[in-house]
Protein backbone atom coordinates (compact mmCIF):
# COMPACT_ATOMS: atom_id res chain seq x y z
CA UNK A 1 0.00 0.00 0.00
CA UNK A 2 2.89 2.42 0.93
CA UNK A 3 4.21 1.86 -2.49
CA UNK A 4 1.48 2.45 -4.65
CA UNK A 5 0.47 5.63 -2.41
CA UNK A 6 4.30 6.76 -3.17
CA UNK A 7 3.61 5.95 -6.72
CA UNK A 8 0.52 7.49 -7.66
CA UNK A 9 2.16 11.09 -5.74
CA UNK A 10 4.98 10.93 -8.44
CA UNK A 11 2.59 10.52 -10.78
CA UNK A 12 0.87 13.43 -9.77
CA UNK A 13 4.04 15.37 -9.27
CA UNK A 14 4.79 14.70 -13.12
CA UNK A 15 1.66 16.41 -14.01
CA UNK A 16 1.76 19.46 -12.33
CA UNK A 17 5.19 20.02 -12.08
CA UNK A 18 4.95 22.64 -14.98
CA UNK A 19 1.98 24.75 -13.21
CA UNK A 20 4.24 24.07 -9.65
CA UNK A 21 7.30 26.06 -10.81
CA UNK A 22 5.58 29.22 -12.41
CA UNK A 23 5.88 32.72 -11.05
CA UNK A 24 3.45 34.97 -9.90
CA UNK A 25 2.07 37.69 -12.41
CA UNK A 26 1.59 41.66 -12.06
CA UNK A 27 -2.77 40.56 -11.91
CA UNK A 28 -1.64 38.31 -9.19
CA UNK A 29 0.74 40.47 -7.25
CA UNK A 30 -2.23 43.75 -7.28
CA UNK A 31 -4.25 41.40 -6.66
CA UNK A 32 -3.06 40.16 -3.24
CA UNK A 33 -1.84 43.46 -2.52
CA UNK A 34 -5.73 45.19 -2.82
CA UNK A 35 -6.91 42.43 -0.75
CA UNK A 36 -4.74 42.42 2.01
CA UNK A 37 -4.80 46.68 2.58
CA UNK A 38 -8.75 46.60 2.02
CA UNK A 39 -8.87 44.33 4.35
CA UNK A 40 -6.26 45.99 6.98
CA UNK A 41 -8.58 49.00 6.44
CA UNK A 42 -11.36 47.76 7.11
CA UNK A 43 -10.28 46.12 10.76
CA UNK A 44 -10.40 49.49 11.36
CA UNK A 45 -12.31 51.58 9.67
CA UNK A 46 -15.12 51.79 12.72
CA UNK A 47 -12.83 53.20 14.98
CA UNK A 48 -14.02 55.73 16.69
CA UNK A 49 -10.18 56.94 18.09
CA UNK A 50 -9.46 60.98 17.72
CA UNK A 51 -6.41 62.22 16.89
CA UNK A 52 -4.50 65.65 17.76
CA UNK A 53 -2.24 66.70 15.40
CA UNK A 54 0.04 69.98 15.26
CA UNK A 55 2.33 71.29 18.06
CA UNK A 56 1.17 73.49 21.01
CA UNK A 57 2.53 77.02 20.41
CA UNK A 58 3.05 80.16 22.89
CA UNK A 59 0.00 81.73 21.86
CA UNK A 60 -2.08 78.49 23.60
CA UNK A 61 -3.72 77.75 20.07
CA UNK A 62 -5.08 74.24 20.36
CA UNK A 63 -3.82 71.38 18.48
CA UNK A 64 -6.20 70.05 15.36
CA UNK A 65 -8.61 66.94 15.87
CA UNK A 66 -9.32 64.72 13.41
CA UNK A 67 -11.00 61.39 13.38
CA UNK A 68 -8.50 58.36 13.06
CA UNK A 69 -10.52 56.45 10.36
CA UNK A 70 -10.03 59.41 8.17
CA UNK A 71 -6.15 60.32 9.17
CA UNK A 72 -3.15 59.38 7.18
CA UNK A 73 -1.88 57.87 10.07
CA UNK A 74 -4.56 55.05 9.25
CA UNK A 75 -3.56 54.41 5.81
CA UNK A 76 0.05 54.46 6.84
CA UNK A 77 -0.18 52.00 9.38
CA UNK A 78 -2.25 49.86 7.36
CA UNK A 79 0.16 50.02 4.84
CA UNK A 80 3.70 48.96 7.35
CA UNK A 81 4.50 45.57 6.45
CA UNK A 82 1.64 45.00 4.15
CA UNK A 83 3.29 42.61 2.02
CA UNK A 84 4.67 40.44 4.81
CA UNK A 85 1.05 39.18 5.03
CA UNK A 86 1.84 37.99 1.66
CA UNK A 87 4.12 35.16 3.74
CA UNK A 88 0.90 33.77 4.81
CA UNK A 89 -0.23 32.24 1.31
CA UNK A 90 0.50 29.00 0.71
CA UNK A 91 0.26 27.44 -3.05
CA UNK A 92 -2.64 25.29 -3.73
CA UNK A 93 -1.62 23.55 -6.60
CA UNK A 94 -4.92 21.99 -6.82
CA UNK A 95 -6.49 25.26 -8.26
CA UNK A 96 -6.27 27.30 -11.58
CA UNK A 97 -4.86 30.18 -12.08
CA UNK A 98 -4.73 33.02 -9.15
CA UNK A 99 -7.13 30.89 -7.02
CA UNK A 100 -3.92 29.04 -6.32
CA UNK A 101 -2.57 31.35 -3.89
CA UNK A 102 -5.02 31.01 -0.65
CA UNK A 103 -3.89 30.76 3.09
CA UNK A 104 -4.22 28.06 4.83
CA UNK A 105 -2.29 24.37 3.91
CA UNK A 106 -3.26 23.13 0.52
CA UNK A 107 -5.30 19.64 0.18
CA UNK A 108 -2.09 17.93 -1.04
CA UNK A 109 0.03 19.65 1.65
CA UNK A 110 -2.51 18.31 3.95
CA UNK A 111 -2.63 14.80 2.15
CA UNK A 112 1.25 14.70 2.47
CA UNK A 113 1.80 15.38 5.96
CA UNK A 114 -1.26 12.92 6.94
CA UNK A 115 0.56 10.06 4.86
CA UNK A 116 4.10 10.92 6.69
CA UNK A 117 1.95 10.67 10.56
CA UNK A 118 0.96 7.42 9.02
CA UNK A 119 4.49 6.05 8.66
CA UNK A 120 4.55 6.42 4.73
CA UNK A 121 7.88 7.49 3.85
CA UNK A 122 7.65 11.22 1.76
CA UNK A 123 10.30 12.88 0.17
CA UNK A 124 10.18 16.10 -1.12
CA UNK A 125 13.91 17.34 -1.29
CA UNK A 126 13.89 19.41 2.21
CA UNK A 127 13.15 18.52 5.49
CA UNK A 128 9.92 17.52 7.13
CA UNK A 129 10.21 20.96 9.19
CA UNK A 130 10.60 23.40 6.19
CA UNK A 131 7.53 22.26 4.80
CA UNK A 132 5.32 24.90 6.58
CA UNK A 133 8.04 27.84 5.53
CA UNK A 134 7.15 30.59 2.21
CA UNK A 135 7.61 28.12 -0.92
CA UNK A 136 9.68 30.35 -3.95
CA UNK A 137 5.96 31.66 -5.45
CA UNK A 138 4.94 33.09 -2.04
CA UNK A 139 8.62 34.54 -1.18
CA UNK A 140 8.59 35.86 -4.92
CA UNK A 141 5.20 38.39 -4.75
CA UNK A 142 6.12 39.60 -1.65
CA UNK A 143 9.05 41.01 -3.26
CA UNK A 144 6.87 42.36 -6.55
CA UNK A 145 4.70 43.29 -3.88
CA UNK A 146 6.90 45.74 -1.85
CA UNK A 147 8.38 47.12 -5.25
CA UNK A 148 4.31 47.75 -6.80
CA UNK A 149 3.23 49.52 -3.72
CA UNK A 150 6.77 51.35 -3.53
CA UNK A 151 6.23 52.34 -7.47
CA UNK A 152 2.19 53.22 -6.78
CA UNK A 153 2.18 54.29 -3.29
CA UNK A 154 0.57 58.16 -4.80
CA UNK A 155 -2.10 55.86 -6.16
CA UNK A 156 -3.10 54.36 -3.14
CA UNK A 157 -2.97 57.41 -0.92
CA UNK A 158 -5.36 58.86 -3.74
CA UNK A 159 -7.99 56.15 -3.42
CA UNK A 160 -8.03 56.18 0.23
CA UNK A 161 -8.56 60.51 0.24
CA UNK A 162 -10.82 60.41 -2.31
CA UNK A 163 -12.28 57.33 -3.98
CA UNK A 164 -13.01 54.75 -1.30
CA UNK A 165 -16.65 54.55 -3.11
CA UNK A 166 -14.64 52.54 -5.22
CA UNK A 167 -13.43 49.35 -4.58
CA UNK A 168 -9.15 49.10 -4.22
CA UNK A 169 -8.94 46.31 -6.81
CA UNK A 170 -10.88 48.14 -8.93
CA UNK A 171 -9.60 52.20 -8.68
CA UNK A 172 -5.53 50.32 -8.24
CA UNK A 173 -5.20 47.42 -10.36
CA UNK A 174 -7.66 48.08 -13.14
CA UNK A 175 -7.64 51.28 -13.35
CA UNK A 176 -3.45 52.25 -13.02
CA UNK A 177 -1.96 49.41 -12.52
CA UNK A 178 -2.31 46.66 -15.20
CA UNK A 179 -3.17 46.84 -18.75
CA UNK A 180 -6.31 45.59 -20.12
CA UNK A 181 -4.35 42.86 -21.38
CA UNK A 182 -2.99 41.75 -17.82
CA UNK A 183 -6.37 41.89 -15.89
CA UNK A 184 -7.71 38.42 -16.79
CA UNK A 185 -6.84 37.11 -13.13
CA UNK A 186 -8.93 39.99 -11.01
CA UNK A 187 -11.98 38.14 -12.64
CA UNK A 188 -11.18 34.70 -11.05
CA UNK A 189 -13.41 33.95 -8.00
CA UNK A 190 -12.78 31.07 -5.61
CA UNK A 191 -16.64 29.22 -5.48
CA UNK A 192 -15.30 26.35 -3.12
CA UNK A 193 -14.31 22.81 -4.14
CA UNK A 194 -18.24 21.75 -5.66
CA UNK A 195 -16.28 20.48 -8.75
CA UNK A 196 -14.20 18.06 -6.82
CA UNK A 197 -17.44 16.71 -4.63
CA UNK A 198 -18.93 16.19 -8.15
CA UNK A 199 -15.79 14.51 -9.25
CA UNK A 200 -16.21 12.20 -6.06
CA UNK A 201 -19.86 11.81 -6.18
CA UNK A 202 -19.57 10.40 -10.08
CA UNK A 203 -16.45 8.14 -8.99
CA UNK A 204 -18.77 6.62 -5.82
CA UNK A 205 -21.54 6.48 -8.29
CA UNK A 206 -19.21 4.93 -10.95
CA UNK A 207 -17.97 2.47 -8.11
CA UNK A 208 -21.48 1.91 -6.89
CA UNK A 209 -22.59 1.03 -10.90
CA UNK A 210 -19.60 -1.73 -11.28
CA UNK A 211 -20.29 -3.38 -7.71
CA UNK A 212 -23.80 -4.30 -9.67
CA UNK A 213 -22.43 -5.12 -12.30
CA UNK A 214 -19.86 -7.86 -9.96
CA UNK A 215 -22.77 -8.86 -8.23
CA UNK A 216 -25.03 -9.96 -11.56
CA UNK A 217 -22.05 -11.18 -13.08
CA UNK A 218 -21.32 -13.23 -9.85
CA UNK A 219 -25.22 -14.19 -9.70
CA UNK A 220 -24.92 -15.32 -13.70
CA UNK A 221 -21.70 -17.33 -12.83
CA UNK A 222 -23.54 -18.65 -9.98
CA UNK A 223 -26.48 -19.97 -11.97
CA UNK A 224 -24.44 -21.55 -14.95
CA UNK A 225 -22.92 -23.87 -12.37
CA UNK A 226 -26.23 -24.81 -10.94
CA UNK A 227 -27.21 -25.79 -14.51
CA UNK A 228 -24.24 -27.70 -15.19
Amino acid sequence: MNVFVLVLFCICGFVTADEDERLPNKCEVCKFLSVELQEALERTARSKEVLEVGEVLDTGKRRRKIKYNTSETRLTEAMDNICERILQYNVHAERPGSLRYAKGASQTMTTLKNLVHKGVKVELGLPFELWDEPSVEVSDMKKQCETMLEEFEEVVEDWYFHHQDQRLENFFCQNHVLKTSEQECLNEVWKGDMGKKEGAAEVESDSAEEEGANDNTKEEQGKTREEL
